[in-house]
């Protein structure tokens, strides 16, 4: 099958899953999910959606139940939007990459706000100079004659 109408299936099944997950889902456990992407297997039978759900892990397992058990309409939602021969049977993944994202933001930026080392002792400092006040020989000492 070709690239570009997989692509455009799988762009298809993460918008009807967005919305339907928005607008249309009454369940309470489903809150805080973004659909991130959506893969399509080539012979179209399957779908999984990748999701990234905001909370604790706690409330974050109780959302996968909850989606999972409103993949049923989620899929008639996307019967009704593709026009194919087979409606791609839905799985609901969890995507760990926007939290992840967050987490090296916050490194990079603890990183950032710390002062910098203290230069150790016996690394050269300004003008050549050790930690004990003697020179290592990378400093000219004398002008150059020329």
């Amino acid at each position: 099958m070709k690239s570009h109408r997989l692509a455009r299936v799988s762009e298809v099944v993460r918008e009807v899953a967005s919305e339907t997950i928005l607008f249309e889902v009454q369940d309470p456990r489903v809150k805080n999910v973004t659909v991130t992407r959506a893969e399509v297997s080539a012979d179209l039978q399957h779908a999984k959606v990748h999701v990234s759900i905001m909370g604790s892990p706690k409330e974050q397992d109780l959302c996968m139940h909850g989606l999972r058990h409103s993949a049923g309409f989620i899929q008639s939602k996307l019967a009704s939007r593709l026009k194919t021969r087979f409606i791609p049977t839905i799985k609901f993944v969890k995507d760990e990459g926007v939290k992840k994202s967050i987490e090296i933001t916050r490194l990079i930026n603890e990183a950032l706000a710390k002062p910098p080392a203290d230069a150790a002792a016996g690394e050269a400092g300004p003008a050549g100079e050790t930690a004990d006040g003697t020179t290592d020989g990378t400093a000219d000492e004398s002008p150059e004659e020329g």
